[in-house]
């Protein structure tokens, strides 16, 4: 049963009871009723909002302000039907209502619906009823009024807790069920496809050689990794990182968490730190990721045939901008700094260095 199916059936049960113990109080006191005709008419009027009320909020799609205001005024009626069907002494001297404890139940019924803010406007216009039933204010209406704010407050609060808590659970439910989906997947590919793609990466021609490893890679990556949460506003570097058979990945086993933007302007840039590999290094890239309190690095490193002493400078005069701010202009306005270095024939090794704190 959802929380909120559980939360109307339980105030359907209240207003049920307190609807018994309205008839009880008018049965031990009817007599002393000016008008106990009319009282009976209006217990029956209670009697059939009862069950209205109980039917119409069983269901979800008509749980909205109408029905919660028609609640609250149908409720205020039957309250002040007490000045019509009682002796006037005994209302001043704070005999019980027609209603008695039935009056609580829109209360209930707004906290549910509205959390605790809700549960006191509800509280309040109740209580302004019973002041006007009552005919000014007295012991007995400060009490009523302390009563219904602290059954609409705390009654609001504690079904808002619960509702993050269901909401809660539904997630660790769903990411323990995407988990074990994904390892069901993970056993039912057979390894020998893996070693399919390994075996065509090794020995076929080039172009699909490539196209191999990067499948290959793909694969292992989906049957190995978990689905995890994410604290909101926050990506993790590693998922956003570039792939493919030509790129060996070294990462911690924990996810690299930044804010999210962050994460994609780093990302950014070491792909442009790769592309370049890939166009000028000649072979593959190694990533190396390094997450301490004080900063995130990424290192990606080349096997080509380096960079000759000032390519760099000349190719920023020329207009060829991709590492000056492709690369350096990103990591900078992150507040970072990139180390390129490179030795011809050596290969090529580019650190990228990002603040976890700016300023």
């Amino acid at each position: 049963m959802r929380l909120d199916t559980a939360l109307w059936r339980a105030i359907a049960i209240y207003r049920l009871a307190a609807l018994v113990y309205a008839g009880a109080s008018m049965v031990a006191y009817s007599d002393t009723y000016a008008r106990p005709r009319l009282g009976w008419v209006v217990l029956g009027a209670m009697a059939v909002w009862t069950a209205a009320a109980s039917y119409l909020y069983a269901d979800r799609r008509r749980r909205r302000w109408p029905l919660l205001v028609l609640d609250l005024v149908v409720t205020l009626a039957a309250l002040l039907s007490s000045v019509a069907v009682l002796e006037p002494e005994l209302i001043r001297a704070g005999d019980p209502t027609l209603t008695v404890s039935w009056a609580a139940t829109p209360v209930m019924a707004w906290a549910v619906w509205a959390g605790w803010v809700g549960g006191a406007v509800a509280a309040v216009a109740v209580g302004a009823g019973a002041v006007l039933e009552r005919g000014g204010i007295s012991q007995p209406t400060v009490n009523s009024l302390v009563l219904l704010l602290l059954v609409g407050t705390v009654v609001g609060y504690v079904v808002q807790l619960a509702r993050r808590a269901e909401t809660a659970y539904a997630s660790a439910v769903a990411l323990q069920a995407a988990n074990a989906e994904r390892e069901r997947l993970s056993r039912s590919v057979h390894d020998g496809v893996l070693q399919a793609l390994a075996l065509v990466s090794r020995r076929g021609d080039p172009e699909l050689a490539a196209l191999a490893a990067e499948q290959e890679a793909a694969l292992r990556r989906l049957v190995s990794a978990r689905v995890e949460t994410l604290p909101e506003g926050e990506a993790d570097l590693v998922a956003l990182l570039p792939g493919g058979g030509d790129v060996r990945l070294a990462a911690p086993a924990t996810q690299v968490l930044l804010p999210a933007g962050v994460a994609r302007e780093l990302a950014a840039a070491v792909g442009a730190a790769v592309d370049n590999a890939r166009r000028h290094g000649g072979g593959s890239s190694w990533l190396l990721v390094e997450d301490d309190d004080e900063a995130v690095t990424v290192t990606v490193r080349d096997d080509g045939p380096g960079i000759p002493e000032g390519r760099l400078a000349q190719a920023e005069r020329d207009g060829r901008l991709g590492v000056a701010q492709s690369i350096r202009g990103r990591v900078r306005d992150l507040g970072g700094t990139v180390c390129v270095e490179s030795t011809p024939g050596q290969g090529t090794e580019v650190e990228l260095r990002v603040p976890r704190r700016r300023g």
